[in-house]
């Protein structure tokens, strides 16, 4: 194969195995009937504070500035709060929105008016305290390193559905990425295929995606013909699979020079579709990723996550949480119009939140909460969610998870249900044993299903 035709035999050779590895994100059907075949996962980062967004406490609100009842801190740790710290009742105010009068905050104006195309959970707690181990464990399960993230899960058992863009596109905005690092979207000891792909926000959406001036398209074909042979000759040699993960990832950016550089152009939208979302092209925005985010979908990527940070508001709060929500409340409520009006919401499943909540008390002064991860809320749409739906409640001051509770593994569960996978049996082995993404733990949220 390799002398046959001068060379063109391990040119094929090498396009066969490249193909062999793509097949890796071949679409596969779910052992399960799914209601969702596609997730956009909007990440919080930093932890929005669920009592002065979603989780509405009069009770809190008359007890301001007041002590915490004495049974309610006992044997409670954190990190910067003590027994001292005063109350601190909502900043702003709540108002009822929808057909179900779900209470959300007067940030929230435009995610008020698609409640009934949500549910909204008020119950989920978790273990950990600080951002980068709570991040990693609501994307991977563990707050440790090296498991695989849901996206990635997700595209390991239903691969793509283009050969054109990448199964799992993740975009970053806000003041600065995730507190996790590249663990929330990393595929951990699943093959790096799975890996979940960075986007930029403004120019190319990958670097070097462009060809500089002076290299054609004949060029660049055989740059990456030579690059292949000469990993092929390497996997021959060594036999590492992730050199065939290589070269696959050489053939991904030949074909996205022709669909990338169009998929990304937000401004090729309509006038009244950017003005609804509040993008601007060119811009670094989660207005834009959100547009983005719909285009990626409807082109066949799987799993689009996009991080904004930071809402860590120890302090300044009414300052900051203000400028947070503006940045995404509009663009998150145009995002599920847009995809119901196109007749998608049906099919792709929308998660928001961020890793943990924030405390009832104070901080270091009258308008900071700390990190808390004893009740948060998040919401989901599409996909099998029912709309309408407020599940689960926290006690009369937000403090612990009391009614109906859901936990981060709960929540993953649920996800890989409605694509139509039982979360105990989606799984990979390693290191002698059967690893998956909710450990040994995970309920179905039933409640909230269609």
């Amino acid at each position: 194969m390799k002398e046959c035709g001068v060379g063109l035999g391990a040119i094929a050779l090498t396009a066969l195995e490249a193909q062999a590895n793509q097949n890796a994100l071949a679409p596969k059907p779910s052992p399960y009937a799914p209601k969702a075949k596609n997730v956009i996962y909007l990440f919080m980062g930093g932890a929005p504070s669920h009592l002065d967004l979603f989780d509405h406490k009069p009770t809190l609100a008359r007890l301001n500035g007041t002590k915490p009842p004495a049974e309610l801190l006992k044997d409670y740790q954190s990190a910067f709060i003590n027994k001292n710290n005063n109350l601190l009742g909502p900043k702003f105010k709540f108002k009822k929105y929808g057909k179900a009068g779900t209470e959300l905050s007067e940030l929230l104006p435009h995610i008020g008016s698609i409640v009934d195309d949500i549910s909204v959970i008020r119950s989920m707690h978790t273990e950990a305290i600080n951002h980068a181990p709570a991040q990693i464990l609501l994307s991977t399960g563990s707050q440790q390193f090296g498991r695989p993230s849901l996206g990635s899960w997700v595209t390991y058992g239903l691969g793509c559905q283009t050969q054109d863009l990448p199964a799992f596109v993740v975009i970053s905005s806000g003041s600065k990425g995730p507190s996790g690092g590249n663990a929330n979207f990393s595929s951990g000891f699943l093959p790096s295929v799975y890996d979940g792909v960075q986007f930029r926000n403004v120019g190319d959406p990958v670097l070097f995606l462009s060809n500089p001036k002076g290299i054609t398209k004949g060029n660049r074909r055989a740059v990456i013909d030579a690059i292949n042979e000469l990993n092929h000759r390497h996997f021959q040699s060594v036999g590492d699979p992730e050199i065939q993960t290589r070269i696959a990832s050489y053939e991904m950016s030949a074909r996205m020079q022709e669909v990338a550089p169009e998929v990304t152009d937000i401004s090729l939208e309509p006038q009244h579709v950017q003005e609804m979302y509040g993008a601007k092209p060119g811009e670094r925005s989660f207005a834009n990723n959100a547009l983005l985010a719909r285009r990626l979908i409807e082109r066949g990527v799987r799993f689009v996550e996009l991080f904004h940070e930071s809402w860590d508001q120890h302090g300044n709060l009414s300052r900051d949480l203000p400028k947070n929500c503006k940045a995404v409340d509009q663009a998150c409520a145009a995002l599920i119009k847009d995809l119901k009006q196109r007749g998608m919401l049906d099919d792709t499943l929308v998660v928001f939140g961020g890793e943990f909540g924030r405390t009832p008390m104070s901080q270091s002064g009258p308008d900071g909460r700390d990190h808390h991860p004893n009740a948060f809320t998040m919401w989901m749409a599409g996909g099998g969610v029912k709309g309408g739906v407020n599940h689960g409640a926290s006690d009369e001051l937000g403090f612990n998870a009391i009614e109906d509770k859901v936990h981060v593994h709960d929540l993953n569960a649920t996800i890989l249900h409605l694509l139509g996978f039982d979360h105990t049996k989606l799984t990979h082995r390693f290191q002698g044993r059967d690893f998956r993404l909710t450990d040994v733990h995970g309920h179905i949220v039933k409640p909230i299903l269609v």
